[in-house]
């Protein structure tokens, strides 16, 4: 499962876009990779995993729209991305480790 993470915050005045650049800080801090400057994935495994997660966003989110989207692995894969005209491959899911 990933979750995406997807932002629009106000960057009207200096103090916003200080806000709008700790809350992308605090998404990196927190494994997510950027996509777009306010667009962000994580791999998350299972959904049960997407709780916590969901809860430390809506703590840490400045004022402005956030949306939280979850995607299978086939349909994450299938997301056709382009970059300078060229299709990009979207990451694959981290192989899961098994810990004795």
């Amino acid at each position: 499962m990933w979750m995406v993470v997807m932002f629009d915050l106000p960057t009207i005045d200096a103090d916003d876009r200080r806000k709008a650049n700790r809350f992308r800080k605090f998404l990196k801090d927190h494994g997510f990779e950027m996509s777009q400057l306010s667009v962000y994935f994580k791999f998350i495994g299972v959904r049960e995993n997407a709780k916590k997660l969901v809860r430390i966003i809506k703590e840490n989110t400045p004022k402005g729209r956030v949306s939280i989207l979850f995607f299978t692995d086939k349909q994450f894969s299938e997301i056709i991305s382009i970059h300078n005209n060229k299709i990009e491959k979207m990451p694959e899911a981290p192989e899961q480790l098994l810990l004795l």
